[in-house]
């Protein structure tokens, strides 16, 4: 009578493939893992900071990093001869700009930049027609720092020019062109229907779900590379029962 049985004997090269493949697919998945902690805490850091009244800005504030996202309120004069389009900022299907003007706080020497909100295009192409705003304001909204994109477009900058068009908003550009000493932070003003400018500024989310899912991904990977050794270990073998 012929029997069979499945003995397990590893062999080197399938072997070699899962030590050195599954620790690295675990630290894959528990890094994201991590990534997706560190999203929760900042979605909790984010709704703490909405429900916070909102805050004066004055000579007293200098930590600004924690400023992020918070209501603001400050006092002062715009700048407009400073002030920068930011193009192809598009509104209900419409082509436009955001307009980004520096305010001087009080009777200091304390500069910000404020989104002032979205203009559609006007004329010819490229030009807008920008709302004027003078005397002393107050400017609500809420604190935002802008962030070039992940693409270098690298933006070309002309100290002269007068109302520039840029692809996109940092502070280190702007100030590049300015010459002015601006605070590390920009607001987007809250909405105003008379103000001339729409202002429909997007919630920013701190989406955890999607790393969640790069984790189990990472690890189904690690089960795969082990179940395939193991299944490259086992050898069925035959021989006569006695």
């Amino acid at each position: 009578m012929i029997s069979s049985s499945l003995n397990f004997r590893a062999q080197t090269a399938p072997t070699i493939i899962m030590v050195l493949l599954t620790p690295v697919f675990c630290g894959l998945g528990l890094w994201q893992l991590d990534r997706a902690e560190q999203k929760r805490n900042l979605a909790h850091t984010l709704e703490m900071r909405r429900k916070m009244p909102a805050l004066t800005l004055d000579s007293n504030l200098t930590d600004f990093a924690k400023l992020e996202h918070r209501k603001i309120i400050a006092r002062g004069r715009l700048l407009q001869d400073k002030t920068v389009l930011i193009e192809n900022r598009k509104h209900q299907g419409r082509r436009g700009f955001h307009v980004i003007t520096p305010l001087r706080l009080g009777e200091t020497d304390q500069i910000l930049l404020v989104n002032r909100g979205w203009i559609p295009l006007s004329g010819g192409a490229g030009q807008a027609d920008v709302p004027t705003q003078d005397g002393s304001l107050l400017i609500e909204g809420v604190v935002n720092h802008p962030q070039p994109p992940a693409l270098d477009l690298n933006l070309t900058i002309d100290p002269v020019e007068v109302l520039p068009s840029w692809p996109f908003l940092t502070l280190e550009n702007y100030t590049a062109w300015s010459g002015l000493e601006i605070l590390p932070l920009l607001i987007l003003q809250a909405p105003d229907p008379t103000s001339g400018f729409v202002r429909q500024w997007p919630r920013p989310a701190a989406n955890e779900t999607m790393h969640i899912g790069y984790a189990i991904q990472w690890f189904a990977f690690a089960l795969i590379t082990l179940l395939i050794w193991l299944r490259l270990s086992l050898h069925k073998t035959t021989g006569e029962a006695s």
